[in-house]
């Protein structure tokens, strides 16, 4: 456990409750308060998992955009091959 924490663990255990207090009062100065720190952490985490199914929507339309045009190409280019490649053959 020790060396989780670094070193012993009430001196360590001290030395976080201290520098919580400091943070704390900076952040009182500053008006902030602790639920508004944890809505705006929440809300944070929400707006970048609807970008994350933003960016998969756009990346799906312009996927499927692409595919009608480059599969019929593809399909076509296949099929010309193995046609010409069976006339050769022959």
């Amino acid at each position: 456990m020790d060396r989780f924490f670094g070193g012993p663990i009430l001196p360590t255990l001290f030395k976080l409750a201290i520098a919580s207090i400091a943070v704390g009062v900076v952040l009182a100065v500053f008006g902030i308060k602790p639920i508004d720190l944890w809505r705006d952490f929440l809300d944070t985490i929400a707006q970048i998992w609807a970008m994350g199914f933003d960016a998969i929507d756009w990346s799906l339309q312009y996927l499927l955009l692409g595919a009608v045009v480059v599969i019929p190409i593809f399909v076509a280019i296949r099929l010309w091959s193995v046609l010409t490649a069976r006339g050769g053959k022959e």
